[in-house]
């Protein structure tokens, strides 16, 4: 039992990685699944397709390792957080689509609580903010607008959970309804600070308490898998939000150190330490990891578009016809055209937080084209992962100053996810922020983060330090722009931004 199987359940995609003892990878396999847009802003997943990919990616990655389920110590599980499921405790059957955590429905209920005064309490418990991002408000929706929810839910004949709690019941044929501390602080249900669900919040939000799961350690017993399903019976001892697997697969353990994944969005984790730091800059306070009953938190700044602007200029402007198009497109654009693309398609995350404005671009001339399209689009990345670190320096500084145990020295920037494997963009970026940026040898580090997870919980991989001490650089890209030109870029995406929430 020398080998752990790591799910990893996306918004596009599920993959199951099979690493060894040494979390080295093994096999992977993928499986990319349909997205539902019901309505404009809307965004759905059929659960169905949920479980079924990642149970035959599952299997998929277990035979082309040429393993058995003996073979296996244990199963990780990272997630798409947020990402909101209602079923059926005795059948199984979900009573919705999983509404998917880009999706906007719950934009004016979010406002209306805002007005009536909410939003300190809701920052008080839960360290976010009330935005349509989060479980809470599409779970309120769900018993709202699916005929009869409300009463088989008071009855406690429903279940809620996100996508790790749902995966988890399903592995376990139903047995165990559970979740870890980083996804139920993700849900604007749980009190981060006292480690338990919030009954101001489920009030607040119309939610009985009675539907959720209970809350467990990142490493911990989830139970096993139904033997059937892979074959025998394997434990699932690790379980982390896609974003928190990443922090703790980059090795982020002490206070200071920052991650930032580039999937479909984007999400800066700064560890913070013990003691929750309040965000006077519209970042979230969260959980990075809970291990031993313990906590440790952090800030998170979340972009809502990053890879999925690649995806744009793909579906959308059809001016490229594979990702790998992109960066040798950006490199021919003409220098002297200054594009700057606000890809706010679905709003803009932190640290603006804005539900309704659209994406827009300025600058156009009439040389502007593919290339100059393909480089704004790039580029948008890099501006916004400015914006979030100039708020994290902020917050972080004033902490501080008030006595909160913060620091000045953010202590270094480890980037993950498909477009950190883009040189062209990691240089930008370190441009931009005028600062190194370390990309690790191993980028899958969201699936690695779950598997060590499970790994040290099994007694297979090595506790904490070892782990850190194992992490691999491999590049360093340091910045090459002058001075006045990072502060004249960056100062024409700022006038942008401002002028892209005015309209």
């Amino acid at each position: 039992m020398s080998h752990i199987l790591a799910i990893d359940q996306g918004t596009t995609s599920s993959r199951a990685i099979v690493f060894d003892a040494d979390l080295r990878v093994r096999a992977v396999a993928q499986e990319e699944f349909p997205q539902h847009y019901p309505a404009s802003g809307w965004v759905e997943h059929d659960p169905s397709d949920l479980w079924t990919t990642t149970a035959g990616t599952c299997r998929a990655a277990i035979e082309k390792a040429q393993l058995s389920p003996g073979d296996i110590a244990a199963i990780g599980i990272t997630n798409q957080r947020e990402t909101t499921l209602v079923w059926d405790r005795h059948t199984g059957e979900p009573v919705h689509n999983a509404i998917v955590w880009q999706d906007r429905r719950t934009a004016d209920m979010c406002r209306r609580l805002r007005d009536a005064g909410h939003e300190p309490t809701v920052s008080d418990r839960t360290g976010l903010l009330l935005d349509p991002y989060f479980s809470g408000t599409k779970l309120a929706w769900i018993l709202e607008n699916v005929d009869g929810a409300r009463a088989r839910a008071e009855a406690g004949d429903l279940l809620f959970g996100t996508v790790d709690c749902y995966l988890i019941w399903k592995l376990t044929g139903g047995r165990v309804h559970a979740t870890d501390a980083t996804n139920a602080a993700r849900t604007l249900l749980y009190d981060i600070r006292k480690g338990r669900w919030s009954s101001t919040m489920c009030e607040m939000l119309g939610v009985p308490m009675k539907m959720l799961p209970e809350v467990r350690d990142c490493a911990a017993d989830y139970g096993e898998t139904r033997p059937d399903l892979f074959g025998g019976a394997i434990p699932i001892l690790g379980v982390a939000g896609d974003q928190q697997a990443a922090t703790v697969g980059q090795a982020c353990f002490r206070p200071g150190m920052v991650k930032s994944t580039y999937g479909t969005g984007c999400f800066a984790l700064l560890n913070t330490g013990e003691t929750p730091c309040v965000s006077k800059n519209r970042l979230l306070t969260t959980i990075a990891y809970q291990l031993d009953g313990k906590p440790t938190y952090a800030l998170e700044g979340s972009i809502f578009i990053a890879g999925a602007v690649v995806q744009w200029l793909r579906d959308g402007l059809q001016i490229i016809r594979h990702a790998a198009e992109t960066q040798p497109l950006a490199e021919r654009a003409d220098p002297g055209q200054e594009l700057i693309l606000v890809p706010a398609f679905t709003g803009l995350g932190a640290p603006y937080w804005n539900a309704d404005c659209r994406g827009a671009i300025f600058g156009l001339t009439r040389k502007s084209g593919p290339a100059e399209f393909a480089r704004a689009a790039l580029e948008s990345v890099g501006f916004q992962t400015r914006d979030l670190l100039e708020a994290m320096r902020a917050d972080w500084n004033g902490d501080a100053e008030g006595g909160g145990g913060g620091g000045a020295g953010i202590a270094t920037l480890r980037v993950d996810g498909g477009m950190s494997a883009s040189d062209w963009s990691m240089q930008f970026l370190s441009d931009i922020l005028g600062a190194p940026v370390d990309r690790p040898e191993v980028l899958e580090t969201t699936a690695l983060g779950a598997a060590w997870l499970a790994g040290m919980r099994a007694g297979v991989c090595p506790g904490m330090e070892g782990f850190a001490e194992a992490w691999a650089l491999e590049r360093t890209f340091e910045p090459k722009m002058d001075v006045a030109t990072r502060d004249a870029r960056y100062a024409a995406w700022q006038r942008a931004v401002r002028a892209t929430l005015s309209v």
